[in-house]
């Protein structure tokens, strides 16, 4: 069609239609200042890339951690300002057009992952752990990215002192799609959420300086089996729209109570249909049960825990299950609590699947890390008792424990990553014979977020177990609550056994050393355990401010 024809067509159309019928364009009304924690993150992020460009090699490293440390901490700052001055209760609303909720559990969960990003930024910046290599200090990264493991261009890296610092810009991405998460009010936004937050984690995961190839193998299971979970949710957000014309939050919930009637033309042969409502909501939910690592959907968790650098280790298991389980109970509570009676059973099955397998199978692990990604499947499983109780107990329930689990899984992968050999860290558990004797210190503090694990009095632990089984008591889940109390008996079990390797056994004499860290790595283990006994010994507080924030906005 030549150019001219198509411009007659065109005036013609425009003729045809009176002016005031051609659509105008609004321009987006943006609240930023109550969007600022996340903007203040993905601002820092591109800036710390402008950093990777611009910066010497020599300078990143404190120019990186400055620039983290800072945003972190001025988002935290953001979120408290919001919560202050009444966002989080009475003035909570949807910002930015709909996209995105401003309430009391958004900013709960945001000043959670903040501060656990902070305090996972302070082990990513560590560099006393590993012996000064060619006169540089070393972290736990690779020492180039992109070079294959073994090759002359590594060693030439290492001889070099070259060090990935693009760990810190990832991480502030990770944050990011982490703060919106569980703040997003439409299916959209979610899931753009979990690619900027799932991105870079594969890339992180890859990192590792020691043990090269089972880092990339557990990056790529990780990639593979996440594009999985993806494409699931993907698949379900598109059902979804086809069954209420609309990926709003907010519009699906009142289609599925049949509250609008409204039909879209386009999508007047499908709307209301269940099917499409049912398969669609599960397989949103499949994807975010592969987030939280729940069984059936853990496959991953294991392999990933071991193959990962410690510090990234730590950061995901914590920050990632409370992104997760934020968008998991805004979904269950805002859209589809019409549909409590068809997915209540079978998620009855996978909190019953999770707790027992992840305590059954953490028994025959004999890594370190492998025991502590089967004790979070367990975990996983006792959040999600309160998650199916649908009542405001559990909501609150599930965001104490959330804050609670997150500071001693953090500290104790920082515990994990000061036991170290010949050949890096020593994450066998043999290795941990004895080293109550060796370095008493450590081992006491370990024990201490064992024990929490465990659910033992006067430890935060026991405080969230109590509150979230509490709470699906109530809730109608008698039931579910025996067999998460069997659960947590057997995963006592081999928390204790490791307590009592650690302090019984005698050390081997070719046994490892326990690395003296800097102060980064200390704050990070020393907040674990000041966050583990606060929280266990006088909650009250916590829980209170769990109670006010937690009210969705609908």
């Amino acid at each position: 069609m030549s150019a001219s024809a198509v411009h007659s067509l065109w005036t013609m159309a425009s003729a045809a239609a009176p002016q005031d019928q051609i659509d105008k364009i609004e321009t987006p009304n943006i609240e930023y200042g109550q969007l600022s924690p996340t903007l203040i993150v993905i601002g820092a992020a591109v800036l710390g890339i402008l950093i990777e460009a611009f910066v010497p090699r020599k300078s990143r490293y404190y120019a990186q951690v400055f620039v983290a440390v800072v945003a972190l901490t001025a988002a935290f700052a953001a979120v408290v300002g919001l919560a202050a001055t009444g966002y989080g209760t009475t003035k909570a609303h949807i910002a930015a057009m709909g996209a995105i909720a401003v309430d009391g559990p958004a900013l709960f969960l945001q000043g959670t992952i903040l501060l656990a990003g902070l305090v996972a930024i302070f082990t990513f910046a560590e560099r006393r752990l590993d012996p000064e290599a060619h006169g540089n200090r070393v972290d736990s990264f690779a020492a180039q990215a992109g070079s294959v493991p073994g090759s002359t261009s590594e060693q030439a890296a290492t001889k070099a002192g070259f060090t990935t610092t693009e760990v810190f810009p990832l991480a502030l991405f990770a944050i990011g799609g982490m703060l919106v998460f569980p703040s997003a009010n439409d299916l959209l936004t979610l899931f753009i959420a979990l690619e900027v937050f799932s991105l870079p984690l594969y890339l992180l995961c890859a990192l590792a300086r020691r043990k090269r190839l089972m880092s990339q193998e557990a990056a790529v299971k990780y990639f593979l089996l996440g594009s999985f979970s993806s494409a699931f949710l993907l698949f379900g957000i598109a059902l979804l729209y086809g069954y209420a014309g609309s990926v709003s939050y907010g519009t699906i919930a009142k289609v599925i109570d049949g509250s609008v009637q409204t039909v879209d033309p386009a999508l007047a042969d499908t709307m209301g249909n269940d099917a499409l409502l049912l398969i669609g909501a599960a397989m949103i939910v499949m994807g975010l049960l592969f987030k939280v690592g729940a069984v059936p959907f853990h496959m991953w968790t294991p392999d990933v825990y071991q193959g990962a650098p410690t510090p990234v280790t730590g950061f995901m298991a914590a920050a990632t299950k409370v992104a997760a389980f934020g968008a998991l109970l805004r979904l269950l509570y805002v859209v589809l609590p019409g549909l409590r009676w068809d997915w209540r059973p079978v998620m009855w099955g996978v909190v019953i699947l999770t707790m027992l397998a992840g305590a059954i199978v953490a028994i025959t692990q004999t890594d370190i890390k492998r025991l502590l990604a089967y004790s979070s499947i367990a975990h996983a499983g006792f959040i999600l008792a309160g998650v199916i109780a649908m009542t405001p107990d559990g909501i609150s329930s599930v965001l104490f424990y959330l804050g609670a689990y997150s500071f001693v899984t953090i500290g104790a992968f920082a515990v994990v990553t000061l036991v170290r050999d010949a050949g890096g860290e020593a994450t066998h558990l043999s290795k941990w014979a004895g080293l109550g004797r060796r370095s008493p210190l450590v081992a006491a503090v370990f024990a201490v977020f064992l024990l929490a694990f465990a659910g033992i009095p006067l430890t935060s632990g026991f405080t969230g177990k109590f509150a979230v089984f509490k709470a699906a008591a109530e809730g109608g889940a008698g039931a579910l609550v025996v067999v998460g109390v069997i659960s947590s008996a057997i995963a006592a079990f081999f928390y204790i056994r490791v307590i009592v390797l650690m302090f019984f056994s005698e050390p081997k004499a070719d046994g490892p050393t326990v690395a003296v860290p800097s102060p980064l790595t200390m704050t990070a283990i020393g907040v674990g355990v000041a966050v583990t006994l606060v929280l266990g010994v006088a909650p009250q507080y916590f829980l209170d401010l769990a109670n006010q924030a937690g009210v969705f906005v609908r």
